[in-house]
């Protein structure tokens, strides 16, 4: 196990413990945090305590973080939506509700599960769970990714992306009227401090950098955008497009309330673009959103 420590700060004085840690152990969510409490991985001047112990300052605060169990990835024979493939690399279309790799709440049903039933060889670069993913898009989002099946390959691409030549440009629908034809987000992205399940827009936190065209406004109530990524951060336009003001339909997670329901947000990777790493060719690959994007945005457009 690895051992943290904070010392309590006065600002943070008679605050309640699990709060406290959500601020210091950036990588672990609220409830994970409120487990190692429970389970006494979490001291206070060496003595355990509970989820409700309101801090005093100057204490004491360590914990010990679980190693996490190993997850024991397995093949699938689940369909896949192959765009392209060749020795070298794949471009896949995935589908909403589809999780990209495992993880201890997505054991199977994974896209890499589904690879690793549909290829012999994938990229070892990444750890055991992750092999051949060199960029990752939300489960409830759908649309285009490529997969490294050699090292080569993902080093290549993985190159790519920091240089930030690949191009990703998504479709949206998003509540509201936007006013601008097109237009450029650049704010940093970060864990919300008042939830940290959540991005946020934080001082601090990693540049990021969104560019936005309107397609068309549906009424004084919803626009049809198209968002090309420069960076590619955690729910990066999810929460860009929130921040200006006109959340994703369909969000659960930063849309509002009332939102047209279509298991996820409206938001589709339609377009990917980027040089083969043999070839040197330009590849540049296009796939129309699913019947539920498509549907949404007739629906959205009857309304008007």
């Amino acid at each position: 196990m690895t051992e943290s420590k904070h010392i309590v700060l006065p600002e943070e004085k008679g605050k309640r413990i699990d709060k406290v840690l959500t601020t210091v152990a950036e990588e672990a969510s609220r409830s994970q945090i409120q487990s190692w409490i429970k389970e006494g991985y979490v001291l206070v001047d060496g003595s355990p305590v509970k989820n409700n112990y309101k801090c005093e300052e100057g204490a004491t605060i360590t914990w010990k973080i679980p190693e996490p169990e190993a997850i024991d990835v397995v093949a699938e024979n689940i369909p896949l939506d192959i765009v392209y493939e060749d020795q070298d690399l794949l471009v896949v279309n995935k589908r909403r509700g589809m999780v990209v790799h495992p993880s201890a709440g997505h054991a199977n049903g994974t896209l890499v599960n589904a690879l690793l039933y549909h290829c012999d060889d994938l990229s070892g670069i990444n750890d055991v769970i992750r092999p051949g993913i060199v960029h990752r898009i939300d489960r409830d989002t759908s649309g285009l990714l490529m997969v490294a099946k050699n090292d080569h390959s993902h080093q290549a691409l993985a190159a790519q992306l920091e240089a930030k030549t690949v191009k990703r440009s998504y479709e949206a629908l998003v509540h509201g009227a936007i006013p601008h034809e097109y237009g450029t987000i650049e704010a940093p992205l970060g864990r919300d401090p008042k939830d940290r399940q959540k991005i946020a827009v934080v001082a601090g936190g990693k540049p990021a950098v969104t560019h936005f065209e309107v397609n068309e406004r549906i009424g004084d109530k919803f626009t049809y955008v198209k968002c090309v990524l420069e960076t590619g951060r955690t729910h990066q336009i999810r929460v860009h497009m929130k921040y200006i003001g006109f959340p994703l339909v369909g969000d659960p997670k930063y849309g509002p309330r009332k939102t047209i329901v279509m298991g996820g947000q409206a938001l589709h990777a339609k377009e990917l673009g980027f040089e083969h790493p043999r070839s040197k060719e330009w590849m540049q690959f296009e796939v129309e959103a699913p019947n539920d994007f498509q549907d949404t945005l007739k629906k959205i457009k009857e309304m008007r």
